[in-house]
């Protein structure tokens, strides 16, 4: 089993290019889809966690999923498992710029097009995860409107703009509030 975690979480940190949100799909494919070491709920909660703690997103859901599956001995096989790649990475790269001082072009548009296919992603990840945590119920015209609501207009609130997570959460939580109370 701790082979198993070791190379999932290898995999993923292989192909985890473009910061935390662009490892969640890889992380649902492995772990969700693909091993089966939780389900869709549980997800959603690794998700959220991942991001309240300090920390990249992929070392956390590592050191989770790793704890879930064999304890403490699986969340360090898991977390290194997601960090050797990068490591690896980290140190052929700063070799090569380091040391022989010298521009890669290719090297810079090769990670463009890598930037390109994380925002599509996200964006897939994204619509995913909103429609497991939005649509709990069947798709009908009820119980899309308040969630579609709710989303809309943070989304015109929040557009261009940094906002902090306290700020996001409580401006959903009044939407919320006060769109209950006008829709029903």
């Amino acid at each position: 089993m701790l082979i198993d975690l070791y190379l999932t979480f290898l995999k993923i940190g292989m192909m985890a290019f473009g910061g935390g949100y662009a490892v969640i799909p890889l992380i649902d494919e492995f772990v969700v889809e693909g091993n089966k070491w939780m389900n869709s709920k549980e997800f959603l909660d690794l998700i959220s966690i991942s991001q309240m703690t300090p920390g990249p997103i992929a070392i956390n859901s590592a050191t989770f999923v790793g704890q879930k599956v064999d304890g403490i001995i699986g969340s360090i096989v898991a977390t290194l498992g997601v960090i050797t790649p990068q490591f690896i990475l980290m140190m052929i790269l700063g070799y090569f710029l380091f040391s022989k001082n010298k521009k890669f072009v290719s090297l810079d548009r090769m990670l463009n097009g890598i930037k390109a296919g994380v925002v599509s992603l996200i964006l897939i990840t994204a619509i995913n995860l909103f429609n497991q945590s939005v649509f709990k119920g069947a798709y009908s015209l009820e119980n899309m409107v308040f969630p579609a609501a709710v989303t809309f207009i943070l989304g015109l609130i929040l557009y261009g703009k940094r906002t902090s997570l306290f700020k996001i959460i409580g401006i959903s939580a009044a939407l919320g509030i006060v769109l209950n109370l006008i829709i029903k």
